[in-house]
């Protein structure tokens, strides 16, 4: 956890931006991400300088003689005036033609600095932020996690493109909730800034750490377990640097459109699926790859894309990811054919209902965790419902901290989903419904189809019932207002 004095260089050095010019909260990071990658290949260069004293020759050098002075320990220590031309004139050049060559081709992180950018406007604020980022002890894996995690807050404290950061408790709580083992090849094919493989990794690391001391997991968590995919460059990049900085020496970070024909080599590649893809929007049908057109016939990326995870997900493989309210209850050809084949065709294990201030202030739209599991046989027996009422932060544009929070009971209860979870009155605040409930309401998923509401001290009864009797007092006082007109007139 990083500590107030360094929060406030942050905020200092946050401050200096805006006021120099650069109010784009992505850009400020996109900048501090560079010059975190320069530090990064500086430490690479001098592990590869000391293994030279051992073994009399140096390997996977990143700079060569005559580059020496592109290095961070080198310029980081330049005058202002200097130290802008350098890294203006030499150092971004530098990095652009880096491409595959970092890391002998095994890492991504070289290919994502391409069409990298120097836009820090003034020789002062260069100075400043590096000396803060100098005095960064950059080898405490946990530190570095925690500073860019700081970083990526901004962008939502900022109000501008706060659709990239899915909030750190919720992706906790899929992550939990799917509890990620060392075996898996884990995919999030709207990666955004990677929150939710970086908590993946974590809970690895937590949870399982012999996968970091045998040779052959090691070599599966840092090379082939974490895949995350977006179409937006800057992402790709500030994706790519929270993973490094927790520790995970070369992800699958690539860019690619999730959706289109390009993602197709990627089927069953993956036993575990978290995500929290693009709700707002419609695609054009000649966009769209067409095996998933012909899994679901429809515009709409969220149906899209839950056709996609069913794709990605190789037999037994599961998934977590956040859908809108509409997914669940809409009444289209699209969206019930999805919603049959979760049930029918795939085992559909749960319907987490988050409440609406989940994702203010941008957003006020009513979204659900749902969870499923590829099977392509069926193994529905019963649906297990939560009603999130409350996720530690007020429901408001503020989101301020409060203490009512449902999420630690939503982990016991969703452990006990097979068993005591079962006897669970539909009432509560959690309970089952069976395949056969859900099949004669039409596949509908919606939460509140299947709850039932308190009439009086002995009876219960489904809002259904309720509205069905309102409607036909409705009839009775429109005949009676009827047969009155009759009889004045």
């Amino acid at each position: 956890m990083i500590t107030g004095e360094l929060k406030g260089k942050i905020d200092r050095v946050w401050d200096a931006f805006w006021s120099g010019g650069i109010s784009n909260p992505l850009e400020v990071i996109e900048q501090i991400t560079y010059l975190l990658f320069i530090r990064r290949l500086d430490e690479l260069q001098t592990v590869a300088e000391k293994k030279a004293l051992l073994t009399g020759r140096i390997e996977n050098a990143v700079y060569l003689p005559g580059q020496y002075d592109l290095r961070w320990s080198r310029f980081a220590n330049l005058a202002p005036d200097v130290m802008y031309a350098t890294v203006s004139d030499d150092v971004f050049p530098f990095l652009r033609q880096l491409g595959d060559q970092f890391g002998g081709g095994r890492s991504t992180y070289g290919e994502h600095m391409k069409d990298a950018r120097f836009t820090v406007p003034t020789p002062a604020l260069l100075s400043r932020v590096v000396d803060m980022l100098d005095d960064i002890p950059m080898e405490k894996r946990d530190t570095n996690g925690d500073l860019y995690e700081y970083l990526l807050s901004k962008i939502a404290s900022a109000g501008v493109n706060g659709q990239f950061r899915t909030p750190r408790h919720i992706i906790q709580l899929m992550v939990d909730l799917m509890a990620p083992r060392p075996d898996d090849e884990i995919c999030d094919p709207a990666c955004g800034t990677a929150g939710f493989l970086v908590a993946a990794s974590e809970y690895i690391r937590e949870h399982h750490p012999s996968a970091l001391t045998d040779a052959t997991q090691r070599a599966h968590f840092h090379k082939s377990m974490f895949h995350g995919y977006d179409f937006d460059s800057t992402m790709l990049r500030i994706g790519s640097m929270n993973m490094l900085l927790h520790g995970i020496e070369a992800p699958d970070i690539r860019y690619r459109d999730s959706l289109s024909e390009g993602a197709s080599g990627d089927a069953g590649a993956y036993s575990l699926v978290l995500a929290n893809p693009p709700f707002a929007g419609s695609l054009d049908y000649e966009s769209v790859a067409k095996d998933l057109q012909r899994t679901v016939k429809t515009k709409k990326t969220e149906l899209l894309f839950l056709a996609l995870f069913l794709k990605l997900l190789k037999p037994g493989g599961r998934a977590a990811v956040i859908v809108p309210d509409g997914v669940l209850f809409g009444s289209s050809n699209a969206h019930k054919s999805l919603r049959k084949m979760l049930v029918e065709e795939q085992k559909l294990d749960a319907v987490v209902k988050l409440p609406s201030g989940v994702f203010r202030p941008y957003a006020g739209v009513s979204t659900a965790i749902l969870i499923f599991t590829r099977t392509d046989s069926g193994g529905t027996d019963d649906v297990w419902f939560y009603d999130v009422r409350a996720d530690g932060f007020s429901l408001d544009d503020k989101r301020n901290p409060i203490d009512a929070n449902d999420l630690g009971d939503v982990r016991t209860r969703w452990s006990a989903r097979a068993t005591t979870e079962r006897d669970r009155a539909r009432t509560e605040q959690s309970f089952c419904v069976p395949k056969s409930d859900i099949v004669a309401q039409q596949y509908d998923l919606s939460l509140n189809r299947y709850r039932e509401i308190v009439h009086d001290d002995t009876e219960h009864r489904p809002p259904l019932a309720i509205i069905a009797e309102i409607e036909a007092l409705e009839a009775e006082i429109a005949e009676g207002l009827a047969d009155l007109k009759a009889m004045l007139s």
